[in-house]
């Protein structure tokens, strides 16, 4: 019987929580082949190279934060309110461990400042979450300029929060940001 392989995923989950902890430097096969408890020969079994890994790992995390994500707060069915409620749930439960996660949102972001490819990548992303949001909001929302501001304080609200430091006059984060979801949905 033969050895059992490390799932190609596994290297590519392995991969974006070393970015999300060091950023793209920090993706090293090595690394990832001990923090897998395994042999970095596996690796090549999957990827040409650590190139090769990179783009998957982009890729994944593409794939995850935008077509899952809606498929997910689609899948529900309901209007637009509730699907905009499902989508709120989803993203507040993504752990920083996970693909999903702001951790490694944070972390594409600050590759994207130094690598053209990257940019161009989030770029994509951005505009395919603003669309899903504006389409959600223009449910409810006739004005497009009050659809725009809706979708760009939701979509900000995810990224902006984890660089405030401000007290919010005796209530939790959690708090604001609840009450910051229901305004966004009436």
């Amino acid at each position: 019987m033969g050895a059992i392989r490390t799932p190609r995923d596994k290297w590519i989950e392995e991969g974006l929580r070393a970015l999300a902890a060091g950023g793209p430097e920090a993706v090293r096969i090595e690394s990832l082949a001990q923090a897998l408890g395994v042999s970095k020969g596996g690796f090549y079994g999957y990827f040409r190279n650590r190139d090769a890994l990179l783009a998957e790992m982009l890729d994944t995390w593409e794939r995850e934060v935008t077509e899952v994500v809606i498929e997910q707060a689609e899948g529900g069915g309901g209007d637009a309110r509730a699907r905009l409620a499902r989508l709120f749930a989803i993203v507040a439960a993504a752990s920083d461990g996970s693909v999903t996660s702001v951790t490694a949102e944070l972390a594409v972001r600050d590759w994207a400042r130094r690598d053209e490819a990257v940019a161009e990548r989030l770029r994509r992303v951005d505009n395919r979450r603003m669309d899903y949001l504006r389409s959600l909001y223009r449910s409810f929302c006739a004005d497009e300029d009050e659809v725009e501001v809706r979708a760009l304080l939701t979509f900000s609200s995810r990224i902006g929060t984890r660089f405030m430091a401000a007290d919010h006059g005796g209530r939790s984060r959690q708090e604001v940001m609840l009450l910051a979801r229901e305004w966004l949905m009436r």
